[in-house]
């Protein structure tokens, strides 16, 4: 592991970070808070996954979230959102699918099959590394996302429930395999047999459940949201969903918040004091 950089914030420490990742084949940058509590023994910790075109630099330089994680004593971590430099042809043509847009999930089909395993090298690579080289604890873990991110938040979630303790999101892609982000990049990365689809869809996964987190599940949605408009999120779907498999769900609609880290900076304090009172019980 190289660190790139580190800099002291709100008692702890914000590092930047890169490696050589078996699982993707290929260098990996990701981004971790310590907050200063960390200092004195291994902290609760809570995966931020970030949404389209986003790197992992991106939350922690817009969110701010550091002031919360330290009030709580959290740590946090937010990996790239895709391989680079894959040398895969149309991977840059795009952007909402390829670079900056792995969908948080180990594709099937050639070429991306090769290199966009974000599943794995987030639930077993990633997370290892994390606990190894951090003082974190491997039994209290979280997961949040925004967007695209908030689609790879809940599913994760709902597909490793025994790694993840607590969940939550903003803005997620509720429903992929019913809006165009998802059918394209599905299409792409797990080929056009739309059966392979519901594996990776957290509406369907939630649907074949039985109130999979009993503490709950949040959401945050702005209504000034362009993309809520265009279909592409579907909290609906996902609400729908919980109600079948008897899964408490807050869904919170924000008056005219739209999808950016401006709407993601005056809910996150929220956020995090759902995780604590999660990671910490």
């Amino acid at each position: 592991m190289e660190c790139l950089s580190e800099h002291a914030c709100f008692g702890g420490v914000q590092g930047f970070y890169q490696h050589a990742s078996t699982t993707i084949g290929l260098p990996m940058r990701f981004s971790v808070y310590q907050p200063p509590q960390a200092k004195d023994g291994p902290v609760p910790v809570l995966f931020f996954l970030a949404g389209l075109t986003c790197t992992e630099e991106t939350f922690m330089m817009k969110a701010g979230a550091q002031r919360y994680a330290a009030e709580h004593g959290i740590m946090l971590i937010a990996p790239d959102t895709s391989p680079r430099d894959t040398g895969i042809a149309g991977a840059a043509d795009s952007w909402d699918f390829g670079n900056g847009a792995g969908f948080y999930l180990d594709a099937t089909e050639a070429p991306w099959s090769t290199h966009f395993r974000m599943e794995s090298y987030l639930v077993d690579e990633l997370r290892a590394l994390i606990v190894q080289q951090f003082p974190a604890r491997a039994d209290a873990i979280g997961v949040c996302g925004h967007s695209m991110g908030g689609h790879g938040a809940l599913t994760l979630a709902l597909r490793h429930p025994d790694v993840f303790r607590s969940v939550s999101a903003f803005a997620p892609i509720a429903a992929p395999s019913q809006c165009p982000w998802g059918e394209k990049a599905f299409t792409h990365y797990l080929g056009a047999d739309q059966s392979t689809w519901d594996a990776h869809d957290a509406s369907s996964l939630m649907a074949k459940s039985k109130a999979p987190f009993p503490d709950g599940i949040l959401i945050d949605q702005g209504l000034g949201d362009k993309f809520l408009e265009a279909q592409q999120l579907l909290p609906e779907v996902f609400e729908a969903a919980c109600r079948h498999a008897q899964q408490p769900l807050i869904v919170r609609r924000h008056p005219g918040y739209d999808h950016g880290y401006y709407f993601i900076a005056s809910f996150i304090a929220d956020h995090l004091a759902f995780h604590h009172r999660h990671l910490s019980a």
